[in-house]
Parts: structure tokens; C-alpha cells; sequence
């Protein structure tokens, strides 16, 4: 069978939901039996995202080779619940590169290198190699930011030639918002109109239009749409907003989409299994009679006058897989770490749980210190992710051990008790200012110890490699480590190490033993990576029942 590929465009405004729309249709296609993969294109010239500063562009997501990969990779692997990796993420820099190399070793010959058809022919290139990577007979293909963008006009440029040259075997489905203004109270369809004509202009038709709007749809409204953007009306789904971006397949499946993209890739149609996911939906919708508040004290909240969500988006969605599978309803509160470095512990309200995620650099970093000690004088159930465990451990070194210059080497290279340092073999990197791609990336392999939290959450939730050995593995983006000069002064003290690396013998995971607190835990790897909206992360699954007692 020839490889079927769908590209999805956006129109309008960026952030509507190509992403959800993209794992939605790769997710109906394979609960029907075939096999699919995802491919992102990212218009920046960023080889990865990983230099992003993530108020700029959300979080990066972390992918088990180590890929620092756009927001909507982690998408896919929730919808899908299998990873994605380096050839699943594209980005204009890393085409432009690759074509700038190959000419510098005269690959082409001697020809003028242009962008028709050298870009383009890399774009095509790299999407056929993720497919044979994969496996696929399917391979969806995302566009980054919106039609009409000089940015990714070789990606809109590589699917029209590819259609050309795959007659039958390529569908492009739009992605567009239609704002109701409030003082006209109805769906406007002439932005998407407009954006559908910049698609034409390239020499692509859509064959299906995803209509993002707050209502459904009405008849009138589809029928008019059909008529200015010339495509059937059977043929334009309706996106609601929806409770949870995990409705969204049986949106579309409701409305025969699933059937319709087989009858034009010349698939045959198969009845998709969406018992587990139906259920799922149900779950995630149903009232919850837990209620608790959790406090986040981070960096990256702000941008202008405006909280970002998606700064943190993978931590935010592994605290909803963790609520719906402890059936409770979690509220949470967003707390800048500089309010709580200038104005001290006060600024935290009352809450149920404590944490403080990743994070790079000195700004906000005493804020989250004293966050960090803040939850284990008061008995605070608290999660410290990578930057949150290196901090909770300053904090500890400060106010338990009595060190009160101790700190991290980030932030204080010339501090009496580092016990937090970098790397060694990280040194030589940041003297030459190699940041990209340059950090202890990807999983790395543990072992838990024994009768701790740890190990009662991997045990319990069945997440061991080797349960016998409490062999685990963890996501890690970070350059900086727990010092092992210190190790056993803290564990005079009490604190716990209760995972260390199985390469390097590292720290991996530091606790305190619940006779002195009702859950502390840091953990140097990032398990917010991980979580599955059907597997959520037993750290986090027992850290939120730890907030709900």
C-alpha cells in the first residue's frame, strides 16, 4: 500500500488546536487498526526548542532520545500513548542546515541550490524518513503557525508536491477560527474565507475545514461556508470548545470524520475501538467530590499583563491525569517565585500541596527556596521537579544541616557548600557557551531503593523496567547535579536518596521518610514527560493523593 499522508493547516490565529486536531485524527486512525505516525514542521530556525525561552513558545517537551521538541510532540504521545522522537520534529533551521551542509560537500553537484525544489525536496525527505521510521501506512503531518506566513511557505510549497505526485493519496485538512463577536452574537466565517483563498492561491484546495468556534456549527452557517470556500458542507467539522481536549476525537467521530478520510486516501474504513477513551472522556466530565488546591511557585508565568499555561504544559496536564485517576477536582494556583522571594512565605496562601518545577538561572530562584522549606515545616505535601529538587535541597542544606551560604553553582559559583554543582563533564561545554542540545537529554535509568515513596509508587503502579531490581527510567533535561560530597550529611539529618542513576551512580531522587513528613519528594528527572491521560505518572498519581489525605 502507498504511504497516505494529511497535512494540517492553520488559519487565522495560531494556537487554535492543529495539534489536538492532528493527535485526534492519528488517534482515530489507529484505534481503527492502521498504523500511523505524526510529524511536526516548525517554521523557526531553532535546530530544536530547546534554547526557547519558554514564555516565548510554551514548554519545550522532552522526548525519550533526548529531543527538546515542540508542545504539540508531547500531544501526540498522549493521544497515541507511544513516544515520538527527533525525526517526528522539524524545523526550518534544521532543513536550512542540512541543505547548506550538503552543499558545502558538493552533494548537489555543482547546481544553484534554491529553495524549489533543494527545501522542499529535504521537507518531503525527512517526512518519508519519519514514516519508514515508524512503520506507518499513515503519516500526519502538521504545518506550524498559519497559512500565509512567509516562514513556512517550502512546507505549504513540499505538500502541494507531493499531492502532485501522490494523486490520491494525500488529503489537506484546514484548521480555522470563527470568532462570534459579541455585539453580532453569530459565528463569522470571512476570516476563514480569507485564509482558505492564501491556500488556493498555493495551489491547495482543503478537502475537509476543522471549524473552531465556541458553539457548534448551525446549517446556515455550514451552508454559507461551503458555498465561499468551495468545499461540501458534509465536508466541514465542527470543533466546539470542548471541557477537555481529550473529547475531541469523539467530536470528530460523530460527525463521520474518520469514515471520510478513508473514502479519500482510498482507505478501507474500520470501525474504530473507543470504549477505554469514551470512558476516559466520561471520567474526566463526570462531578468530582474531592477538591483541593495546589500551589505551583515558578518563573515562567508571565508574559506582559498575561498568565501562560503553557509555559508549564506538560506539568499541567500530568496534574489532570493524576486528579481524574484519584477522582478529584484540582484547582491551581499559579504563584510567581520573585512575589515570594520579595515578600516571604506570606505570599503563599493556604493550600494542599506545593510545587516547584523545572527552572533555569538565579531570578525567583530564593522564592522557590523558601517555597521548598516553606512546605516541610509545614507539613506540606510538595513534588520538586529537576530545578524544584535541587532547590529543595538548598533549602534543607540552609535551615537543617545550618549551612546558610549553601546554595546551587548556577548561582553561586563560589559558594562554601555547593550541594548542588555542575557536572564535570558539563564544564568544558559551558566555557564555550555550547548550550543547544548539550544537557543530560533524554531517559536515563535508575535504581529506586527499598521501602521508600519512591518505590511504593513505582511498585504500585507497575512502572518498573525490573521490579525485582527497581530498575526505572526517567526523562532528564538538566546540567546540574546533587553534590555526593554531601550526601551523607544529609542523611545524618534524614533526608533519603532513594533512586541513584545506573551509569553514573547520580542522585536521582532525595525524600524524606514519612515518619518526619506526609510526602516530600524531589526528583532530578522530569515524570511530567511521561504521564498518559490512561497512564498517569505514579509520582505524580501519589503525590496528588498525598494532597487529597
Amino acid at each position: 500500500m502507498p504511504i497516505k499522508y494529511v497535512f494540517i493547516s492553520g488559519g487565522v490565529l495560531s494556537g487554535l488546536g492543529k495539534g489536538i486536531s492532528s493527535a485526534s485524527i492519528a488517534f482515530l486512525l489507529q484505534a481503527s487498526g492502521y498504523k500511523v505516525t505524526n510529524v511536526k514542521c516548525e517554521n523557526y530556525l531553532n535546530l530544536d526548542a530547546g534554547t526557547i525561552n519558554p514564555i516565548e513558545h510554551g514548554d519545550p517537551f522532552l522526548c525519550e532520545d533526548g529531543t527538546e521538541a515542540d508542545m504539540d510532540i508531547g500531544t501526540y504521545e498522549k493521544f497515541l500513548d507511544k513516544n515520538m522522537f527527533r525525526h517526528n520534529f522539524v524545523t526550518m533551521g534544521q532543513i536550512y542546515k542540512e541543505v547548506i551542509d550538503r552543499e558545502r560537500r558538493f552533494e548537489y553537484n555543482g547546481e544553484d541550490v534554491e529553495g524549489i525544489p533543494h527545501i522542499t525536496n529535504e521537507i518531503i525527505d525527512r517526512i518519508n524518513f519519519a514514516t519508514r521510521k515508524d512503520k506507518a501506512e499513515v503519516v500526519i503531518v502538521e504545518l506550524g503557525g498559519t497559512v500565509g506566513e512567509y516562514q513556512n511557505l517550502f512546507y505549504y510549497e513540499a505538500s502541494r508536491i507531493l499531492t502532485l505526485k501522490n494523486p490520491g493519496d494525500v488529503i489537506h485538512v484546514h484548521v480555522s477560527y470563527l470568532p462570534t463577536p459579541p455585539h453580532l452574537g453569530e459565528p463569522k466565517t470571512k476570516p476563514t474565507q480569507q485564509s482558505v483563498r492564501s491556500l488556493n492561491s498555493m495551489g491547495i484546495q482543503p478537502d475537509f475545514i476543522i471549524a473552531r468556534s465556541e458553539k457548534p456549527l448551525d446549517k446556515r452557517r455550514r451552508d454559507r461556508f461551503s458555498l465561499f470556500c468551495n468545499i461540501r458542507s458534509e465536508d466541514i467539522l465542527s470543533s466546539p470548545d470542548a471541557q477537555t481536549v481529550y473529547e475531541v476525537p469523539l467530536q470528530f467521530h460523530e460527525q463521520n470524520f474518520l469514515s471520510k478520510v478513508c473514502q479519500k486516501l482510498g482507505l478501507e474504513y474500520r470501525e474504530p475501538k473507543l470504549d477505554e477513551w469514551a470512558e476516559l472522556v466520561k471520567k474526566i466530565k463526570s462531578p468530582k467530590k474531592k477538591k483541593i488546591t495546589i500551589a505551583i511557585v515558578g518563573k515562567y508565568f508571565k508574559t506582559g499583563e498575561y498568565q501562560l499555561r503553557d509555559s508549564y504544559a506538560a506539568l499541567m496536564d500530568a496534574i489532570d491525569h493524576a486528579a481524574w485517576a484519584n477522582e478529584a477536582q484540582v484547582k491551581t494556583l499559579w504563584i510567581d517565585a520573585e512575589k515570594v522571594e520579595q515578600q516571604g512565605e506570606s505570599f503563599i496562601p493556604e493550600v494542599d500541596g506545593l510545587i516547584v518545577p523545572i527552572g533555569w538561572g538565579e531570578r525567583g530562584s530564593e522564592g522557590m527556596i523558601k517555597a521548598a522549606g516553606y512546605a516541610r515545616r509545614k507539613k506540606i505535601p510538595y513534588l520538586g521537579l529537576c530545578y524544584g529538587m535541587q532547590l529543595a535541597a538548598v533549602s534543607f542544606a540552609r535551615e537543617v544541616l545550618g549551612w546558610e551560604k549553601a546554595d546551587t553553582t548556577e548561582n553561586s559559583p563560589d559558594t562554601n557548600y555547593p550541594v548542588i554543582h555542575l557536572m564535570p563533564a558539563q564544564k568544558e561545554i559551558m566555557a564555550r557557551r555550547a548550550y543547544g542540545g548539550s544537557m543530560r537529554l533524554g531517559a536515563w535509568q535508575a535504581i529506586v531503593k527499598k521501602d521508600t515513596i519512591a518505590w511504593q509508587a513505582y511498585e504500585k503502579h507497575q512502572h518498573f523496567l525490573d521490579p525485582a531490581k527497581g530498575l526505572t527510567t526517567e526523562r532528564h533535561r538538566h546540567r546540574y547535579e546533587f553534590n555526593d560530597r554531601f550526601v551523607k550529611d544529609f542523611e545524618k539529618a534524614g533526608l533519603i536518596v532513594s533512586a541513584r542513576s545506573v551509569v553514573e551512580n547520580l542522585v536521582e531522587i532525595i525524600e524524606l521518610p514519612k515518619s518526619m513528613h506526609p510526602f516530600y519528594l524531589g526528583t532530578q528527572g522530569h515524570p511530567e514527560y511521561k504521564s498518559r491521560p490512561l497512564s498517569p505518572h505514579p509520582l505524580f498519581t501519589e503525590f496528588m493523593a498525598a494532597c487529597i489525605r
